[in-house]
């Protein structure tokens, strides 16, 4: 799981532009929005068209979503349940 969670750090470094950023940074458990990574509503679109492209997980659901994005542990246990073979 952790080798899983440094790669989706990678990819939402990439993904979001995060240029100088390094996965080491991201605390596993700090919120990805607001006072955590501070990421923003744009953000999030980026976040839902990785989530999609990379594991064929469709979030429709605002509510489902905040859920989800909450931290990088949440997103990640998320994928692992519900991504797609």
């Amino acid at each position: 799981m952790e080798d899983f969670k440094r790669t989706l750090k990678l990819q939402i470094i990439e993904a979001l532009n995060l240029q100088g950023m390094q996965p080491e940074e991201i605390d596993d458990s700090a919120p990805l929005f607001g006072e955590g990574l501070g990421l923003d509503s744009i953000d999030s679109l980026e976040m839902i068209v990785l989530m999609e492209r990379n594991y064929g997980i469709k979030i429709e659901d605002p509510r489902e979503g905040r859920r989800v994005f909450e931290s990088i542990n949440m997103m990640a246990e998320y994928i692992q349940t519900n991504r797609k073979k």
